[in-house]
């Protein structure tokens, strides 16, 4: 019989889940630096108190798990410790070798973890390999919080595309219209400041060509210049584009891709064959509409800004629907208040499905 931790009494889960938190803030850490590994997080505890944490930082480079126990003060200190870890070890050798050995050789006695490998070919051995070997093993807890971490990953192993977060910033009534010689931006510092977080979280960034001639965008993640600068990917029906945009004339220039009368499903499939597992779409109305029509939006991040502009540009052109019932909802919606703007963000779905 294999053996599995009794977990007796809401004091443990309040526990169990207060450490995972700690872990999943370790996972955040490396999000749009491990691509095309999940970003993941864990946290080593022994008699209550936390002895080190450890987070993967890039692909190729050690797990959360062996970060996590090569910051022990003494090696020693894993035997008879819990390990939390927002993903389900790695046991077979890849890059490097599995973590439930690490585990298993350094005397851990119990493993707490939030999610299950998403891929198919892995999934649940990592859990198998340490309850044959003897360690107690809790599954599931703050699961959720753990999938939603990598919705990136997830969806990028188990279909070869990237999850797609359409960013859009409007005004009151739904436009994106800004008059000639204003400022490219409806929303507030505040707004700008977590856009460029959320960029710094992503493989891939993408526009469409009239966002590259009337703006110059940059798209590069000035506040956090030690993380990796994401492809920056510029969608155009006609390839008429400035050469001397920034995107193609900077010191980023050969992270620049442009896909001319392509479908999105070729762009997506190219952009996963790049190992991007996180795209952000940041407009314009065109773009977003064309996206909207062929279902291919997972999340979306609106940030609606207190004016009334009216005009002829809304945040989301395309054909739109014809009957209310297939229409697209919005799940998982969470809104913050920042400054006078309000962000929602939330999960895309149809209504008919």
């Amino acid at each position: 019989m294999n053996p599995s931790f009794d977990m007796s009494g809401s004091m443990d889960l309040k526990r169990d889940e207060q450490l995972m938190r700690r872990a999943l803030c370790q996972a955040r850490k490396g999000l749009g630096s491990t691509s095309p590994n999940p970003a993941v997080g864990a946290v080593i505890v022994k008699e209550g108190r936390i002895l080190a944490t450890g987070y993967h930082r890039k692909a190729g480079g050690p797990h959360a798990e062996i970060e996590a126990i090569s910051a022990l003060v003494d090696p020693a200190q894993a035997e008879g410790a819990t390990m939390y870890v927002t993903l389900e070890p790695c046991s077979t050798h890849g890059h490097t070798p599995p973590c439930t050995e690490a585990i298993i050789r350094a005397r851990f006695t119990r493993v707490v973890t939030g999610a299950i490998d998403p891929n198919s070919k892995h999934q649940g051995r990592g859990i198998n390999h340490l309850r044959e070997a003897g360690i107690a093993v809790t599954t599931g807890v703050l699961g959720e919080e753990s999938m939603r971490l990598n919705v990136g990953f997830n969806k990028w192993i188990t279909t070869g595309t990237p999850w797609v977060i359409a960013k859009v910033a409007q005004s009151l009534d739904g436009h994106i219209t800004r008059p000639p010689g204003e400022p490219q931006w409806l929303s507030s510092n505040h707004s700008l400041r977590l856009v460029q977080r959320l960029r710094s979280t992503v493989d891939a960034i993408l526009v469409g060509a009239e966002t590259v001639r009337r703006d110059n965008p940059r798209l590069t993640l000035r506040p956090f210049r030690n993380r990796i600068q994401p492809w920056r990917i510029i969608a155009t029906r006609s390839g008429n584009l400035p050469s001397g945009a920034a995107v193609f004339t900077d010191e980023f220039r050969e992270r620049t891709l442009v896909f001319r009368e392509q479908s999105w499903s070729e762009i997506l499939h190219k952009l996963g064959s790049l190992n991007v597992t996180r795209l952000l779409v940041e407009g314009g109305g065109e773009i977003l509409g064309s996206l909207l029509d062929e279902h291919q939006i997972d999340q979306l991040w609106c940030f609606i800004t207190p004016l009334l502009t009216g005009g002829d540009k809304p945040a989301f052109a395309g054909a739109g629907v014809t009957r209310n019932q297939d229409a697209f909802l919005m799940e998982s919606v969470r809104y913050k208040q920042i400054g006078q703007d309000l962000l929602v963000i939330g999960e895309i779905k149809r209504l008919a499905d």
